[in-house]
This record gives structure tokens, sequence and C-alpha cells, in this order.
């Protein structure tokens, strides 16, 4: 029996899988598990006939009534097949009808079932990455039921003894289920279910069938079972993919696949490209790293910058003037005599203006001072012009804090030695 179940449900699962038209995220072992309650009703589906007498009593179809409560496990495996497990308990039924629902006793059965479940809506119309707010699902399966406080008749004793059955059973139903909430997380569901008798065993050494317990001569009816009206309420747990249900995979069609491995061969070129400029600039390092040590491997020469003679004499001019004074030609004289003294000498006239004015007319005003210094030694004292340069360097404060002493022209021997 358990083979036989186990390669229903493979069959099943198969059959799902490949009817499944959306592919969706992947269903972990802690995903897509639900739990739920429901309440209803139960009624025998066939008269129960006294093996004493022959006759049929009154707990026939919707006779004998009872009321059910059960609990329901489970886990959706695909979007259209999954595993339930149900236990149902009936009670309240004290009837003298000798049936499996009707006992003395205040719970009348148990019922427990393994069922394999189908989501027909999933199954035929496809699914669109959430439930739909009505589905319809099949249930079936196989399961263990246990009835309390029953009667069966020995013809040949002439008595009705009370005993307590086990079985096997097959139940059948149909979900008409809603889904509610915004994510779909509850589920409520009107079920339809027939519940079959097997094989059934009790502790009083009868044979019972179904609703019916007969004796060692009695006839017994195999079609026996119940029907059975429940409303229930499932919870759906939340699942890896941060819903309550199953989510449609982000699938792309070939041409954007194309289109990405192209992108992906292009950066792949791109990145050798780099990884060559990086091996030639890894090398240019290399190659410059072998030359700095050279360099530092080699003897050390110090070449001293000439240092710059500033000559004593100083012109000195009127404010805002360039013209000179009789007075300071004597300066001039005296730097004429030095670079007749020394014929290699040359020598930068520097002219400079106190910071009075605007800074382009004292910049002006300094170039002027130096080209008349510079014209004075060249023609009144007969210097050669290649021997001296001038260079005008506007307005200082620097040479003295007496502004008088600002407006200067100075002199610089600039000789190479």
């Amino acid at each position: 029996m358990k083979k036989v179940i186990l390669m229903f449900a493979a069959a099943m699962l198969t059959m799902s899988a490949s009817a499944q038209r959306t592919a969706v995220t992947a269903n972990k072992a802690g995903d897509n598990w639900y739990v739920g309650i429901n309440a209803g009703a139960a009624t025998p589906m066939q008269k129960w006939q006294d093996p004493k007498t022959g006759k049929c009593n009154d707990a026939g179809f919707m006779k004998g009534i009872s009321p059910k409560v059960g609990v329901r496990v489970g886990k959706n495996l695909t979007t259209v097949f999954g595993l339930a497990a149900d236990a149902d308990m009936y009670f309240m039924n004290k009837t003298e009808s000798k049936s499996w629902l009707g006992s003395k006793t205040f719970v009348n059965a148990i019922n427990v079932d393994l069922l394999a479940t189908f989501n027909l809506s999933n199954l035929f119309a496809g699914y669109k990455g959430q439930p739909r707010t009505f589905e319809v699902i099949a249930l079936g399966g196989f399961g263990w039921s246990h009835g309390f406080g029953a009667e069966a008749y020995d013809n040949k004793a002439d008595k009705f003894y009370s005993v307590k059955d086990n079985g096997i059973n097959s139940k059948v139903a149909l979900d008409f289920a809603l889904n509610l909430g915004q994510a779909k997380a509850w589920q409520v569901y009107l079920e339809p279910a027939v519940v079959f008798g097997l094989w059934h065993n009790n502790h009083g050494a009868l044979n019972y069938v179904g609703t019916q317990f007969a004796g060692n001569n009695a006839k017994y009816d195999s079609r026996a079972g119940i029907f059975q009206v429940s409303v229930g309420a499932n919870y759906k747990f939340g699942t890896s993919n941060g819903t309550h249900n199953f989510v449609v995979e982000q699938l792309r069609d070939q041409a954007e696949i194309d289109g990405l491995n192209a992108q992906i061969n292009g950066l792949r070129a791109e990145n050798d490209a780099k990884d060559g400029q990086l091996a030639a600039a890894n090398k240019t390092i290399a190659d410059l790293k072998a030359q700095l040590a050279a360099c530092e491997a080699r003897p050390t020469t110090v070449v001293e910058a000439p240092k710059e003679n500033v000559l004593q004499p100083h012109v000195i001019f009127r404010q805002g003037k360039s013209v000179i004074d009789a007075a300071q030609y004597a300066s001039i004289e005296m730097v004429a005599k030095y670079m007749k003294n020394h014929k290699d000498a040359k020598v930068k006239v520097q002219g400079y203006a106190s910071p009075e004015g605007s800074k382009e007319f004292n910049q002006k005003l300094s170039e002027q001072r130096a080209e008349v210094v510079k014209n004075a030694l060249v023609k009144k004292y007969k210097i050669a012009a290649d021997r001296i340069t001038t260079e005008g360097l506007g307005a200082t404060d620097k040479i003295s804090s007496e502004n008088d002493f600002n407006r200067v022209a100075m002199f610089i021997d600039t000789t190479t030695k």
C-alpha cells in the first residue's frame, strides 16, 4: 500500500510539473507551508441494515448527522501539486443507529488522512504570479479511522456487542477556495468530501465494513462510507521569496540574453585591453625605477648657482620721475669705472618705484628708470650696451622703510665666473 501511495504521488508530481506553464522561484524546504482548521457535519451515505432482523433503520443519508471539527497541515510542492495531512473528529451523535457515526460516547470517531492536493485552476489555466481570488482544489488520499462504541450483532449468540473499530479508508474532496488579503496569505474554503471504508477490524472479532457490522453468518455492504461538508480557513506562512506564495521567475528572452552576452564579451575585451595597458604601464614603471636606481648610483656633482653681487651705488629718483638728477651721476660714474677696470664685467640695472600710484604706472616707471641709467652708462661713459641689461621690478617697500629710498635704480654684477 505504501508503495502504491508513493508511486501515485510521484506520478501526480510529474504531471503537475509538466503541466506548469510558468517558471516560479525555487521551493525551499521551509517554503509554502500552511496550517488550518475546519468545521462541518457528516452523514452516513446509506442506511444501516440490522443483521438480526434484516431491516433498515433510520441511519441512512442525512440521518444520524454528526458535527465534526478538523485540522489540516500542508505544503504546496508546486503551483499545482501539494501534500496535506488531515485529522477530523466526529462527535455528539448519540443515536441508537449502531452506525460508525453513532455511539454512546461524546466522540463518535476520528479520521486521519494523508492527501495529495491538485490546484485545478493552476493546472488548466496556469499560474500568473499570485493566487487567484477564487480557486478550485481537488484532494485525494488514504488514511486511518477509529470508531468509539459502535455495536455489532453476533447472530450465533443472538446479542449485540459494543466494539471499537479501526480501519483503512480513502478520502476524496473538492475545495472551493477564496484567497483573501493583499498578500493572499489567508484562504477560506467550502469542502464537500466523501470518506470510503476500505478495510476494518474490530476488537470483538467481528467483521466490519463501512457502517455495517456483521456476525459470523451475516451479510455486509461494501459501499459503506460517509459524506461530509466543511468550512475551513488556512494560513499560508511566509516564504523565502518575501511573500506567502509562489513568485514568477523574471525570465529573459533569447534576444535579451544575446544582448547581455554581447555586453559581457565587450566588457571582457575592454578588460583585456586595460590589462595590456596596465602591463605596459608596469613595464614603464619598472624601467623608470631602474633608471632612477642607476642615477642614484652615479657620483653626485654639486653645481652652485651663481650668487648675485649687488654693487653699492644706487641712483635715487624723485617721486613719479625717471630723470636723473645731477647729483646722482656720481653713483653711475662709480659703476662705469668698475666696468672699465673689469673688462669682462656685466651689469644688470634694476629699476624700482615707491608704492604710490597704480601698479601699471609703477611698473612702467621702474622700467624707464632702469633704461635711463643704462643710456647714461652707454652714452656718457662709453660702456658697451651688450654688457648692460635692464629690468623693471615695479613698486616696492622692501628696500627701505622710507619711500624716498625705494625710488631707485640698483646695479647687480651678473658676470659668470
